[in-house]
């Protein structure tokens, strides 16, 4: 269930209600003020359950059904900072133990220019993370109010960027969906040549990949399960 479908279904318990209860909630809904974590889906909700057109348990139902169809819904309220190094980074990790967290022990030349790395025999393996949401580009509003799920036909950008070259040997893409997680894996000479890649700022060393509703397939190549990460990171590397 997608906020369109849930806005379906809200609409249609609104029809229940007798006319004169439909036009008061109709009148409070176009003038409400709006603040986390009350809005105006809480407000709908409480207005149907006084007016006893749903009970609790069909409220709980289709919070249930929600919840469980938009699992990282929740990834779209962090701040961009903690979204795309925090969060990113500590999800990998979470996927495979084989991520490790840098430090000057183990690189003595290590100075915040990567962010994991992977043990491959003697030598370390060094991991750019970069984390982006699909959001819709065709409305404004806060992440939240933006964010799609997979199957949806909005158009959506994700922009993966301060890619900077010549320092890591693979850059590992996170693109997050409310319903879906994907992971694109490219070494460093693939970003290079890769014909997406473009200047994040005139003249400056940083770079920027976007995948987009309409270059997705285009990335496919570079699609990695996650069980798979670390197999294809070491792959790529040998």
């Amino acid at each position: 269930m997608d906020k369109k479908n849930l806005d379906k279904k809200l609409e249609a318990w609104v029809k229940e209600l007798p006319q004169e209860d439909r036009k008061i909630l109709l009148a409070h809904l176009s003038g409400l003020k709006s603040i986390y974590p009350f809005n105006e889906y809480e407000y709908r909700l409480m207005y149907l359950l006084d007016k006893k057109v749903i009970t609790f348990k069909e409220y709980e139902a289709l919070r249930d059904a929600y919840v469980n169809a938009n699992p990282y819904l929740n990834l779209y309220n962090i701040s961009p900072r903690v979204f795309g190094e925090i969060w990113a980074q500590q999800h990998l990790i979470d996927v495979d133990s084989g991520f490790k967290k840098p430090s000057k022990q183990i690189d003595k030349k290590y100075s915040g220019d990567y962010d994991l790395y992977l043990e491959n025999g003697s030598k370390i393996i060094k991991i750019e993370v970069k984390a982006s949401r699909a959001i819709n580009t065709k409305i404004r509003g806060g992440l939240e109010t933006k964010a799609l799920s997979f199957e949806s036909d909005e158009p959506y950008w994700m922009n993966f960027q301060q890619l900077k070259l010549d320092i890591v040997d693979v850059f590992v893409f996170v693109g997050v969906w409310i319903d879906k997680i994907y992971y694109w894996v490219l070494s460093d000479k693939e970003v290079k040549k890769h014909p997406m890649r473009s200047h994040q700022h005139r003249g400056g060393i940083e770079f920027q990949i976007g995948i987009t509703d309409k270059n997705f397939d285009e990335f496919k190549t570079f699609l990695v399960k996650p069980e798979n990460l670390v197999e294809i990171i070491k792959r790529k590397i040998k």
